[in-house]
């Protein structure tokens, strides 16, 4: 053995004891380590394990055997089955994995003539059987949530992995019996602040997750029954022309329905679509997406709003200028009657006065009247190409909620 791994074979045990250190110092989750002995014992054991392995299979470029992989899987297991969440997951590997780089780097400098082969062989082993190591450490994760977890909350954990592009998502979609797609829809429907007496959601989005089997995650609002609902619907490639957003497929309308239906409440959805690698800047776009459309009941016509529906709010909600100067347009359309909710009408049927005046239960006179008010109020034609611009941009804005 050259003197190189002869350095981390002499500090292992110290290296080991500090990873230990680190763990109990820097992840909450490890808190108990100062406390119980016992478990403190036991993951020094596995530490000091894994340096000494490293040590006798690295010179000969070894690969990690089946019974190492296993015992690396237990402990993912073990850790899962007490109760460590993800994120948890994520900062213990990426402590250790800077604990060894470091390590390599001290032995490098403790033996200053060290030759390069040695440096070389040592790196060329650790980037692939360390891959190798966090995939069975995954694995054995999955196996303790899928039996911890009931299917909901594992989905749940699927949605979030793959938008934190966590690499735990392959083993979570298998064990769920799903396949990561190469291209997905991000949707976002948002739900206002609910009454006190309504009913929880959870066996909604169940139903809604065991229905559609995709995952879906809920995420609280800052009120108190408020919040997002956050699905990543699979699409086919090529399935959504780059410049033909409104073409979603069936299943993403669908599942934005089905929600809508059982809230039984006005919501809102956004979705976006992008590369699954993508997904966090299609989440944030989504969302901004779902903020600025209007509160929709149910009905077979809801679907997800994109891009194309919403641009000219998107765009107002960052100028406060103008979206304060639409906002004094709304309020002066107040002293007439219903006439928000019939300009919403007006163009929601392409301004044709028959549709119109039977989806508002009103006769057609009735709709000339009011859109004569709206003239009168505001000295802007609902019906001019200027006062499409100006109106249904206020209707959005008002029925979003946004001017709350």
């Amino acid at each position: 053995m050259g003197s190189f791994f002869a350095e981390l074979a002499r500090q292992a045990s110290a290296n080991a004891r500090r990873e230990v250190e680190a763990y109990a110092r820097e992840i909450p989750e490890f808190g108990y380590l100062d406390t119980n002995s016992r478990a403190r014992a036991e993951t020094l054991e596995y530490a000091l394990w894994l340096r000494r392995r490293t040590v006798e299979l690295s010179p000969d470029n070894s690969e990690l055997s089946d019974d190492d992989l296993g015992y690396i899987a237990a402990i993912g297991e073990l850790r899962a089955a007490a109760g460590m969440p993800l994120d948890a997951r994520q900062r213990v590997l990426r402590l250790h994995t800077s604990l060894m780089l470091r390590e390599i780097n001290e032995a490098t400098e403790a033996q200053r003539g060290v030759g390069v082969d040695e440096l070389m062989r040592m790196m060329n082993w650790f980037a692939p059987q360390g891959e190798r190591g966090i995939r069975a450490y995954s694995q054995g994760f999955v196996t303790a949530l899928r039996h911890r977890l009931p299917y909901v909350e594992q989905a749940a954990l699927l949605a979030r992995s793959l938008l934190n592009v966590d690499p735990i998502s392959a083993e979570l979609a298998s064990a769920l019996g799903m396949e990561l797609p190469e291209r997905c829809a991000v949707t976002v429907i948002r739900v206002p602040d609910r009454p006190a007496g309504d009913r929880d959601l959870e066996s909604e989005i169940e139903a809604l997750v065991k229905t559609h089997h995709a995952p879906i995650t809920w995420c609280p609002g800052s009120g108190s029954r408020s919040g997002e609902l956050i699905a990543l619907i699979p699409l086919q490639p090529h399935s959504v022309p780059d410049l033909a957003p409104d073409l979603l497929p069936d299943l993403v309308s669908d599942l934005v329905r089905d929600f809508a239906q059982a809230l039984g409440r006005p919501c809102a959805a956004g979705t976006a679509t992008s590369p699954l690698s993508e997904v966090a800047d299609a989440l944030d776009l989504a969302r901004r997406i779902s903020r600025a459309a209007p509160l929709r009941r149910a009905s077979p016509r809801l679907r997800p709003h994109t891009v194309s529906d919403v641009f000219v709010e998107l765009a107002v909600a960052d100028a406060p200028f103008v979206d304060a100067w639409l906002h004094a347009v709304s309020r002066s359309l107040q002293p007439g009657p219903d006439l928000l909710v019939t300009l919403d009408a007006y163009y929601r049927h392409d301004m044709h006065r028959g549709a119109t005046a039977a989806a508002l239960n009103v006769h057609p006179r009735t709709l000339d009247y009011r859109l004569r008010r709206v003239r009168e109020l505001t000295g802007i034609d609902p019906g001019s190409t200027r006062g499409v611009r100006i109106f249904s941009s206020v209707v959005t804005r008002r029925l979003s909620e946004a001017w709350h």
